[in-house]
């Protein structure tokens, strides 16, 4: 999801919503508040959203990984951690 068209929608759904709301009621002070109460709503709904895709993506990577290990496990390979070399690797930036 692309944060600037996130923006760029809830802020053209919010004043569609504040006009059909204006054209309801007649009062600038309830087109108000129930404009909010709906900006509100939908910055909660995308929390959730992000958080459920977040979830959704851990679970799916520990998936893959206990799918990994159980595969390496079944296959005999050596139980000895891998390690990776990097050449001129400094170790801690303070020393």
């Amino acid at each position: 999801m692309f944060a600037p068209r996130v923006f760029v929608s809830m802020l053209g759904c919010l004043a569609v919503f504040a006009i059909a709301t204006y054209f309801l009621t007649g009062s600038a002070w309830t087109t108000a508040w129930q404009t909010l109460v709906c900006a509100v709503l939908l910055q909660a709904g995308y929390f959730v959203a992000v958080v459920v895709l977040v979830t959704k993506e851990g679970r799916g990577r520990r998936k893959v990984a206990q799918g990994h290990s159980a595969a390496s496990a079944s296959t005999g390979e050596d139980k000895e951690p891998k390690t990776l070399r990097v050449p001129n690797n400094p170790r801690h930036f303070n020393s």
